[in-house]
């Protein structure tokens, strides 16, 4: 976002996905992902999946190249953190991309149903959209080791 990056992390399980804050991208972005890195150091993440905010159509236009290049960012200013001893070269996570079209609109949705609205609507929107698409992610990955999420015993 241009204004603030919503978080959002998972269970250790990797099942559930959860508002996690938002980051205030100001006009450093620099400074958005120093806060990024920090969130991911504190939390140890494993695997980090950035929105990709395509065209309606697939194609990726202005913001989709936006967010590419933030993630592009974030791997080298953790790469420079390691360089510097900051940050353990085995903390540095993974980065995938997932196409979020239409994540606001289930977040202002979700919302809705749970009755926030008003002042406090606005820096939800950015952490729900950000549940969406992780939780949209966890969900992929668990279809394609072909778990139901259902436990069996045995």
């Amino acid at each position: 976002g241009d204004a603030r990056v919503g978080l959002a992390l998972s269970d250790p399980e990797l099942t559930f996905a959860h508002p996690a804050g938002n980051v205030v991208v100001y006009g450093d972005s620099f400074q958005a992902l120093d806060d990024v890195i920090g969130v991911i150091e504190d939390h140890a993440v494993a695997h980090v999946v950035i929105g990709l905010p395509l065209l309606l159509n697939g194609d990726e236009g202005k913001s989709a190249r936006k967010a590419r290049r933030w993630g592009a960012n974030l791997i080298k200013r953790m790469k420079e953190y390691d360089e510097e001893g900051q940050l353990n070269a085995e903390c540095i996570p993974s980065v995938s991309f997932l196409d979020e079209r239409l994540t606001t609109v289930t977040a202002h949705q979700q919302l809705f149903e749970a009755q926030v609205a008003g002042r406090r609507h606005r820096p939800a929107v950015d952490q729900q959209s950000a549940v969406v698409i992780l939780q949209s992610a966890l969900d992929a990955c668990r279809q394609d080791r072909g778990e139901t999420g259902e436990r069996q015993s045995g």
